[in-house]
């Protein structure tokens, strides 16, 4: 975690003010921006409330429900970018007959109630064709998430996330830790957990299972590496 990362706000004072502005009377008394941090009051969040806040909330906020927390997803930098962008083209050519979707909202309603926006979702090309803004994750193979350089990356990425995708049935979560400098494959989902979770260095050999079947050589991320 790069210094001053806990400090960094998760939205301006004016993005919040809006926010609120927007917000369906619903949710709109119940939230406070405290410390830089969006915060819920009086419990969580239903999910068809969350989707009118999401669908309404400035273009400069994307907003997660995880657990029925609300959740602020962090802008993206540079080398996260490119992170995306070298998975995506190594799913184009080992598989063409799926797509790695960015940011797709997907709607999991098993277990824990939510609506989750992955860095990335691969699945077959036109699943996601006709479904709206949040989807259903039950054609998706695998969910692709790269930390950010926030506070919230270790609970969010590397415990509340696998919970969610792993409690969707989604069969690989793959998750791209820039603090570690690894790559963590996670799969087999059963009774809401992941049964393998699989640590790989940079520059090693990755092997993602069937139904996923790809293969990334990793030396090419050593580049972001601060």
């Amino acid at each position: 975690m790069t210094p001053g990362t806990a400090e960094r706000p998760q939205m301006s004072v004016e993005d919040f003010e809006e926010l609120v502005r927007r917000a369906p009377e619903t949710v709109r008394n119940k939230l406070e921006f405290l410390d830089g941090r969006l915060l819920v009051r009086h419990g969580p969040v239903d999910v068809d409330d969350f989707e009118e806040l999401a669908r309404v909330a400035p273009e400069t906020v994307t907003l997660e429900l995880i657990d029925g927390k609300l959740e602020v997803k962090p802008v993206p930098d540079g080398d996260h970018g490119e992170i995306i962008m070298w998975v995506l083209r190594q799913c184009m050519m080992q598989r063409p007959e799926l797509g790695l979707y960015v940011e797709q909202g997907l709607r999991i309603d098993t277990y824990r109630k939510g609506c989750v926006r992955p860095d990335g979702a691969l699945a077959p090309i036109d699943y996601f064709a006709g479904q709206g803004e949040w989807a259903s994750p039950d054609g998706v193979l695998m969910t692709v998430e790269v930390t950010s350089r926030d506070s919230d990356t270790d609970r969010r990425d590397r415990h509340d996330k696998p919970r969610a995708y792993a409690c969707a049935g989604i069969p690989a979560y793959l998750l791209i830790d820039r603090d570690e400098h690894t790559v963590v494959v996670y799969s087999s989902p059963e009774n809401g957990a992941y049964q393998s979770r699989r640590p790989y260095r940079y520059g090693s050999t990755v092997r993602i299972p069937a139904p996923v079947a790809l293969t990334l050589e990793t030396e090419k991320l050593k580049d972001y590496a601060d």
